[in-house]
């Protein structure tokens, strides 16, 4: 099945409608962001799309890139000069379209980097809240995770990076909300939703404030780590829907 091709403009449509990117009010665009050869044989998935990412997709010939963390965010500094110019120039030299979906594939009921999460983790959900429903609520299905220090471990292990954990180890585990990536700025939603431990990539100072004084478990469990498996599930659906080539490359980073 693997050598067919799929054209550029017809993925950038179909990936709008899976993804309902119009409904989202998002920080950069959602979509195609580079424009690159007009027939897709092969594409690269990755959290974002940085120079390493982009020459490893030169190095495996790739058509397209499609990544969590693309380009020209709100706020961001127009000019096309340094690090922006040369990750353009690389894109535009060997003919790589760029896409990127940021918020549209947090909040994917299937793909989203939080369904991935529960599934990864084995938390049934029970419900989402927050802007777009972008966080989820939801319990541990494993009758040996009952404190948040077994959590913690569990978490840890499925990610393969160490959960910094604020709060206390032997607290029980009762309702559980998580959003990936710097989502900390939602704890006091997760708590108004109910729950008692909440999971999120980043932490700020005043995160810490936050969840000591209400009660709540926090654990931080990196922004990498976090969104590593929704443009993975993603290019995996592409690539069983029309049989092109895909291949996940993962560029470690310890936030």
């Amino acid at each position: 099945m693997l050598g067919k091709s799929i054209d550029r403009n017809m993925l950038t449509q179909f990936l709008a409608n899976e993804l309902q990117v119009a409904r989202f009010r998002d920080y950069c665009p959602n979509g195609l962001q580079v424009e690159g050869r007009k027939e897709i044989k092969k594409i690269i998935t990755g959290v974002t799309a940085c120079q390493a990412l982009l020459d490893e997709a030169v190095r495996l010939e790739a058509d397209a890139i499609l990544v969590h963390h693309g380009y020209f965010w709100k706020g961001e500094d127009m000019r096309v000069v340094g690090q922006k110019y040369q990750r353009l120039k690389t894109l535009i030299e060997h003919e790589m379209s760029l896409f990127a979906y940021h918020l549209p594939l947090d909040s994917h009921p299937s793909l989203g980097n939080n369904a991935q999460l529960a599934q990864l983790f084995g938390f049934e959900v029970t419900g989402r809240f927050g802007e777009d429903d972008i966080a989820w609520l939801g319990k541990s299905m494993d009758a040996g995770i009952s404190q948040v220090g077994q959590l913690a471990a569990h978490i840890s292990s499925k990610l393969g990076r160490e959960a910094l954990v604020i709060g206390d180890a032997e607290q029980a585990v009762g309702t559980i909300a998580w959003c990936s990536g710097a989502a900390q700025n939602m704890l006091a939603v997760a708590i108004d939703a109910g729950a008692n431990v909440y999971i999120s990539g980043e932490i700020s100072e005043s995160t810490v404030h936050l969840a000591r004084e209400a009660g709540v478990s926090y654990l931080a469990c990196g922004h990498h780590a976090s969104e590593r498996y929704g443009v993975q599930a993603l290019g995996e659906m592409i690539a069983r829907e029309f049989g092109i080539q895909h291949q996940f490359v993962d560029i470690a980073n310890p936030v």
